[in-house]
C-alpha cells in the first residue's frame, strides 16, 4: 500500500481549515477521496468568486 505524501496532506488540511474553519481532527478523519473532493469544491467556489469580482 502506498502512503499519501505528508506534504500534500498538510496542504489539503491547511487549505480546508482556512476556508471551512474546520478543526484538524475533523479534516484528518475524512477519507482521502472526500478531502480531495472538498478541496476541489472550495477551489471551484473561489475561482467563481474571483471571476465575479473581476467583472464590472
Amino acid at each position: 500500500m502506498m502512503q499519501y505524501p505528508v506534504d500534500a496532506l498538510w496542504q489539503e488540511v491547511i487549505y480546508l481549515a482556512y476556508h471551512l474553519h474546520w478543526d484538524m481532527d475533523s479534516l484528518l478523519d475524512l477519507e482521502h477521496a472526500d478531502r480531495v473532493r472538498l478541496v476541489r469544491g472550495v477551489a471551484s467556489l473561489n475561482a467563481r468568486a474571483w471571476e465575479e469580482a473581476r467583472q464590472p
